[in-house]
């Protein structure tokens, strides 16, 4: 029996994901292994329950950002790796933190990490993953990094307590809005952007251009993600 042909997919139906994707799959398959690598523990429940988000279907695209970044900076270390698997360990914990504090029961169409765990292991667990991401950072020595990535990682809790705050209130207005994204989501685009940059060509305008796009990108994902969730009478 003949094998039909492969058909090729047109160009137009390929997503900018997949296309970042495809620059640098060498780059992100060295990353999947490292990322996999440090979620090992004595202690099972921890790879587990963190397995069950990191290997839930996600696109991967801020670590892919970084990777991207370095590549146009002309990295040709390893270190990057490290860096964006950092990342990825910094967004799963917020993840995870996020699925706890707004007590959500399903996140990418599986039940969440503290439904199934409960509420207590998915708070550690996502410390586990901090704690970790610091430690692939420390290993890069490279001081610019580690301040942008820690300072991330703080600007992001100051968005979750902002929103936390704001729940339920009906005035919320654009400006605080645009405030908590910008914290919240928009600051991990932006310093996995200029982690990448920094890695491979230091601080300087590249970098600087780098993050600015990182957190223009960051504030239309989540625009994006928010108006999805409206139904389609309320548009």
């Amino acid at each position: 029996m003949s094998v039909p042909p492969r058909v090729r997919r047109p160009e137009t139906d390929i997503s900018p994901v997949e296309r970042l994707h495809a620059l640098v799959a060498a780059d992100m398959r060295a990353t999947d292994v490292l990322i996999h690598e440090r979620l090992s523990s004595a202690v099972v429940m921890i790879p587990d329950l963190a397995k069950h988000l990191i290997d839930s279907g996600g696109k991967r695209l801020r670590p892919l950002l970084t990777l991207a970044a370095a590549a146009m900076g002309g990295y040709s270390g390893r270190d990057h790796a490290k860096l964006a698997a950092a990342v990825e360990f910094i967004h799963t914990a917020t993840l995870l933190h996020d699925d706890v504090v707004d007590e959500s029961s399903l996140r990418r169409d599986k039940v969440s990490a503290n439904i199934v765990w409960g509420n207590k292991a998915s708070v550690l667990v996502g410390d586990f993953l901090l704690s970790r991401a610091f430690e692939l950072m420390v290993e890069t020595g490279q001081l610019g990094v580690l301040a942008i990535l820690s300072r991330a990682a703080a600007v992001i809790s100051e968005g979750e307590v902002m929103q936390l705050k704001s729940a339920g209130n009906l005035g919320v207005n654009e400006e605080h809005y645009l405030r908590v994204v910008g914290a919240k989501t928009a600051e991990l685009f932006a310093a996995a952007c200029e982690s990448g940059a920094v890695i491979a060509a230091g601080k300087g305008d590249f970098a600087d251009a780098l993050r600015d796009y990182g957190q223009g990108l960051g504030i239309a994902f989540q625009l994006v993600d928010d108006a999805s969730t409206i139904p389609a009478a309320r548009r």
